[in-house]
């Protein structure tokens, strides 16, 4: 069971690679064919990541979303769901030649951790689990589209005027909103997370919040993102700012996922 859920693990990173080649080559060739293919390899790599997720189920007897191996998979796993959507419901298929190479660096971060399994600790232990960690998945998987879409923003000028960028970037209006609905997304899901774990801490720890750095900095990085959704609904805030605080929020989903785990350890330490 664990050489099929690594040859699985590792032909998703295959797959994946191959979907980001298809995708430069339809950049760079500028025919629509190849673009279609990238996505068709795109989803099935998914469909590959999808059964290396529930193999590592099956052998942990969990839920596996428990240490550093598990949850980066899983991470790579939401962007690339999220990323899919809103390709195919905005036809943006362009959008996959940058989302792409950030899920591989994601999945890549998960091939250097310890694929060890651990008991879980008494703490977690709990229904909880599923739906906490769940909906951080997606959060951070919008959130890491919303990144991809800012940067594609502020570059959209630079890359120059012609019929086939016309043809498969929005305008940099429609980029903003389509970013602006990723954030969106992101937040709603956030904020169950952290529901979700206030609700959990208290059962397993007699506490809702103990300002754990974890706690923190999640907070931290929900608060940059109200702010952006304050600014963005209330003063109409919009364009390369906009972009720009965007990029920002998605840095600190990064620390609070893989800086806090390695400089500030506390009880949601992933080993």
């Amino acid at each position: 069971m664990q050489l099929i859920e690594s040859i699985l693990f590792y032909g998703t990173i295959g797959i994946y690679f191959v979907s980001m080649i298809l995708y430069f080559v339809f950049v760079a060739s500028k025919k629509d064919p190849i673009a279609k293919a990238a996505v068709i390899v795109q989803c099935s790599g998914l469909a590959v990541h999808t059964a290396a997720i529930v193999f590592r189920g099956v052998i942990a007897g969990r839920l596996p979303l428990t240490n550093q191996y598990e949850f980066a998979t899983a991470f790579a796993w939401g962007l690339c769901v999220v990323s899919l959507v809103f390709i195919l419901k905005f036809r943006f298929k362009i959008l996959g030649a940058f989302a792409t190479p950030v899920t591989l660096l994601i999945i890549g971060y998960a091939a250097m951790q310890s694929r060890e399994i651990h008991s879980l600790m008494p703490a977690l232990q709990s229904g909880w689990l599923g739906i906490h960690v769940s909906t951080a998945i997606i959060a951070y998987g919008a959130f890491g589209v919303s990144f991809v879409l800012s940067i594609i923003f502020l570059l959209r000028d630079r890359m120059g005027g012609n019929d086939f960028l016309e043809k498969h970037i929005p305008q940099k209006e429609k980029l903003d909103l389509i970013s602006y609905r990723s954030t969106a997304l992101g937040i709603l899901f956030l904020t169950f997370t952290m529901i979700t774990g206030a609700i959990w801490a208290e059962r397993a720890w007699g506490s809702y919040w103990s300002w754990d750095p974890k706690e923190t900095w999640s907070l931290i990085t929900w608060i940059i993102y109200g702010i952006y959704l304050h600014l963005r609904l209330i003063k109409k805030w919009h364009g390369k700012a906009a972009a720009i605080f965007s990029i920002i929020g998605f840095v600190c989903v990064i620390f609070t996922y893989i800086g806090v785990n390695t400089f500030l350890p506390g009880v949601h330490s992933y080993r």
